[in-house]
Formats: C-alpha cells, structure tokens, sequence
C-alpha cells in the first residue's frame, strides 16, 4: 500500500513539473500562485451542516425567505455534532480556513436566551475549538427565524420597539464579533443581512429606507478595531416575501457602505440570474478598502446551490486574483439533499480550483496583447488557457498540503457517513 502511495506521489510530481514547464512557457511562475493561493481562505457556513436550524430551540420557523430542500440523512443536532462534522471537512479541503457562524448557533445551556441578550460567552466553545483547528472565526447576526421576523420587517420595522431589539441584536453581534478577533488574533468579517420587504409593490419606498439608515447607524456607532471587527452589509435583489421591494437594495447598501466606509458583501445569488458579480469586484473596490464575498449557485434564482466549477465561478476568481488581500472570500448555500460534509467539501475545493485556475493564467502576456491593441491575440490566448494543465498543479498542491487527491476524500466521507451519521435519527 506504502508503495502504491508513493508511486502515485511521484506520479502527481512529475505530472506538476511538466506542467511547470508549460506555464513558465507563458510567463506563469507556478510555485508564486501556489504561495498565494496557500494565503487564501474560505470561510465555511455553519448552516450547511444543519439546514440552517440553530441551536435556540425556539420552534420558530426559519423564514427570512429562506428555504433549505432535501432530507438527506445525518444532520448535526448540536453544536458538539455539527464541529465533527467540520472537523472532517476542513481535514478534506487543502489549505487552512475559517468558519462563518450565525448568531442563532450559540451554545446557550438549555436557557432561553433572546437575540437581544446573546454575548461572546455563547459562544466560548466555538471560540476554544477554532483555538484548537488554528482558524478564524465570522459572525452573522440572524434576523430570521424569529417571532419578532415573522411580518418581514426587522431593523426597518415601523415599530420603534421592534427596532430597537433588533438594533441591540445587532450591537451584541459586533461584539462577539470583536471578541472572537480579539480571542483567535484575526479580525471577525461580521456580515449584516436582513429580509426586510414587501412581496407587493409599496406606496413608501422611502420610509424604510430612512428607518435602515437610522438603525444600521445606531448599530455602528461604537467603533470597535478592524484589526478586531469588521462590519459588511450584504444586499438583495428579491426574496420569497419580498419579491416587490427590498429595504437593503444594492443601490441602498453600495452608498452606505462607501460612505460608513463598511465592507459590501456581494452575495452571488443576490442579483438577476444573469448578473455576474464578478464585475462589480473591481468596480466597488475603487472606492472601498475591501469587500466580502458569499459564493454560492443560483439556478434560476437565488437557490443556493451548492458551489460547481463553472464560467462563473472561473470568473468572480479572476477578479479576485487581482485583489488577494482585499476580498473575504465565504461560502453560502444549503442543500439538505446531499451529504452535508461533502456539500462543504465540494463548494470549497471548488472555489480553491477555480482561484488557482486564475492565478495561473498569463495575465501579463494577456494585458500587454490588450494594451497594444491585439485584441485577437487576447482572444486566442483566453481560449488556449482553457486546456492548460491546472489540474495536474492543483493535484500537486493537494499533495502538498496533505489533503486528498482527486475524488480520494469521498471515501471518507463514505465512511464517516457509515460510522457516525446513520446513527443521528
């Protein structure tokens, strides 16, 4: 078995040496991408692992528009179950990473703990274990799912009682946002996402918005390090409720982000089906220091599907290539129809492969033929970089990073699903 290992080792590094070859050919220095890529990280959502369930226990319904599909079996049911199930897939993706977790996933000991009253020691333990892996830690404060959500409007709300709950909401999870930066030594990216809108078209489109202004301002006002924090706001097109209006528009979220100077997180299922965000990439980073990005598929809308290898994707990496330090880059999709774990797997050593596919790319053989003018020449060369061997370069990199080769961590997978996931009822 050690010799069929070492013999496919050796097969992986003469298959990347070649490929150095060919790369060095365009004027592509393999081992440079291979750095910057071992630099990036993806931040893993929490609420693929359980449908976007929590651990409140309050029986509200998820809401918000949201809508996870599928009864695949071996959820996590508890934030004990749902870090193994993490365990495994970070152990399966090359690289090291971050978790991304919600407000409604801390461990509160049985106790009813409102969203206005949630703190850092909720969430200690996620904390020790990120500790523990080495990782960072983002935070999202969770307006859905909640009696006070269930009419669609939360930080926008007409009521100034309902407001100000959800303004203290907000207040509470940019502190335990700080003190997760403060405790692992890497700034928490915490993302601001409401579902306030109306599934009719409104009479006052004005007034929300002024609401949203007033609360995200009051939300803001402490200000806490970046090299702690960081605040983004994430927009929205359209969602089931509020197919007619959305308070917290791009337009909306674009102006207030680069007048508070906050991270705008381009969502890629936030925007018309044949919106690509990857031209917005450069575009918002004109006028922002940085932006987040949550890489999901939409099909049709915004399904969050889970994360394929496609034009897309190839796309919004390329943009992101150009901007290595100033792009956040998470996951966000849900999909209860396949294994969870291997949900996160495949998104994410997608999204790797589709960065190191960019950074690979004779960007400035590509740049010069477009500075002179040889617009054929540009053309011929994107089409011919279609077949470059990035594959034998990401195996290699894999190799490198102890993860696995190839389809080798469905195995397992297969087996973790066998061992510990038929076991959850």
């Amino acid at each position: 078995m050690a010799n069929s290992h070492t013999s496919q080792s050796r097969k992986i590094e003469q298959a990347a040496a070649m490929a150095r070859e060919r790369f060095a050919g365009l004027g592509v220095d393999v081992d440079s991408a291979l750095e910057t890529l071992s630099g990036l990280a993806i931040s893993l959502h929490c609420w693929q692992g359980d449908d976007v369930a929590g651990f409140e226990k309050s029986g509200a319904e998820l809401g918000g528009g949201l809508a996870v599909t599928g009864n695949y079996p071996g959820k996590a049911r508890n934030a004990a179950e749902l870090r193994g199930d993490l365990n495994l897939a970070f152990s399966l993706i090359p690289g090291k990473h971050r978790l991304n977790l919600h407000a409604m996933y801390g461990e509160f000991g049985g106790k009813k703990i409102d969203r206005d009253e949630v703190a850092p020691e909720h969430f200690k333990e996620w904390i020790s274990w990120a500790r523990e892996q080495g990782i960072g830690l983002d935070f999202n404060p969770t307006f859905f799912a909640h009696a006070k959500a269930a009419d669609g409007f939360t930080l926008a709300h007409p009521k100034k009682e309902v407001r100000k709950f959800w303004i203290e909401h907000g207040v509470r999870s940019r502190e335990i946002g700080a003190a997760m930066g403060k405790a692992l030594g890497s700034p928490c990216v915490t993302n601001f996402w409401i579902p306030d809108g109306y599934k009719d078209a409104p009479a006052n489109r004005r007034a929300p918005r002024e609401r949203l202004v007033e609360s995200l301002d009051t939300i803001f006002r402490k200000n806490i390090s970046p090299k702690l924090n960081l605040d983004a706001v994430e927009p929205k097109l359209f969602g089931i409720g509020s197919e007619s209006y959305v308070v917290g528009s791009h337009e909306f979220y674009l102006g207030y982000a680069i007048t508070r100077q906050k991270l705008l997180c381009l969502d890629a299922g936030h925007f018309h089906p044949t919106e690509s965000i990857a031209d917005k990439i450069s575009s918002v980073l004109q006028y922002l220091p940085s932006i987040l990005l949550h890489v999901s598929r939409g099909v049709r809308w915004d399904s969050d599907h889970v994360v394929t290898l496609t034009d897309d994707l190839l796309a919004i990496a390329r943009e992101v290539a150009g901007y290595p330090k100033r792009v956040h880059i998470g996951l966000d999709y849900f999909d209860a129809s396949i294994n969870r774990v291997a949900a996160w797997v495949i998104g994410a050593r997608n999204m790797l492969r589709a960065l190191l596919a960019a950074l690979l790319e004779p960007g400035a053989m590509l740049r010069r033929f477009e500075a002179e003018g040889d617009f054929t020449s540009r053309l011929a060369l994107m089409e011919e970089i279609k077949s470059l061997p990035v594959g034998a370069v990401w195996d290699y990199h894999c190799l490198a990073q102890e993860a696995p080769v190839g389809a080798e961590w469905l195995s397992d997978v297969k087996k973790y699903e066998k061992n510990i996931l038929a076991a959850r009822v």
